[in-house]
């Protein structure tokens, strides 16, 4: 696994990415946001964003993976990436192209103005009932211009579209300790096991079983342990992932 980010001096991304190949540009600051969880929902303040990642930054040897995961967090990814792996999985969480703030940091929503340019390209995409404020008819739209959408739904499952069919994923019960990033862990695990299986249906059911363990757990300490990984998937009758 290869993964091209850029972060500060204030932290190194290969501490908490044990096994993968990492490509970091170094930057002034690091992206990094403040989580307030309340009743109305999220609220986010953006204290730092790092450098983009630009189609140049990716060496020749990662330009033919089987899968890909573009996943901006602060529109520092730039989406021409998209165009750069023919023939890959090309799997997309643009939330971070849905997102705006003002001098302070306080992050607020924005029409992603790009998506209808990007979404034809696109293998499978992934975002939040939160990141389209709970427009369907969006997500609808959306849906008819790309083989295979997820809205993630939280504690209530998702929604998976196939050629813009809606289908219900339930969630999987778990205790709740700290949501942040369960989204980001069932796009992982849905776009690899997508390639792996070429069923969405197959794939969104893994990935919120995946993706239920990462709630269990605060921080970074949620991501889900290779040994939970491979009991779910002894579970699922997956072969093992190479």
């Amino acid at each position: 696994m290869g993964v091209l980010t850029s972060t500060g001096p204030d932290w190194d991304p290969r501490l908490a990415l044990d096994g993968a190949m990492v490509m970091n540009l170094p930057a002034e600051r690091t992206t990094e946001f403040e989580n307030l969880y309340t009743p109305q929902g999220r609220r986010q303040r953006l204290h730092g964003v790092a450098e983009r990642l630009l189609p140049a930054a990716v060496p020749l040897e990662w330009r033919q993976p089987r899968v890909v995961h573009l996943a901006p967090v602060a529109g520092e990814v730039d989406p021409s990436l998209l165009f750069l792996f023919e023939g890959a999985l090309r799997g997309i969480t643009p939330q971070g192209w849905m997102r705006a703030w003002d001098p302070e940091g306080h992050v607020y929503p924005r029409p992603w103005a790009e998506a209808e340019q990007f979404l034809p390209y696109a293998d499978a995409v992934v975002f939040s009932e939160e990141d389209i404020q709970g427009d369907w008819a969006l997500a609808r739209r959306w849906a008819r211009q790309t083989p295979i959408l997820v809205v993630t739904q939280a504690a209530r499952g998702a929604t998976l579209f196939r050629d813009g069919i809606p289908y219900s994923i339930p969630a999987y019960p778990a205790e709740e300790v700290d949501p942040t990033g369960a989204g980001d862990v069932f796009a992982a695990a849905f776009f690899i096991r997508l390639w792996e299986t070429r069923d969405p249906m197959v794939a969104a059911h893994y990935a919120a079983r995946v993706a239920a363990i990462s709630v269990t757990r605060p921080g970074l300490d949620g991501t889900p342990r290779p040994e939970e990984i491979q009991a779910i998937r002894l579970e699922w009758g997956a072969l093992p992932a190479e």
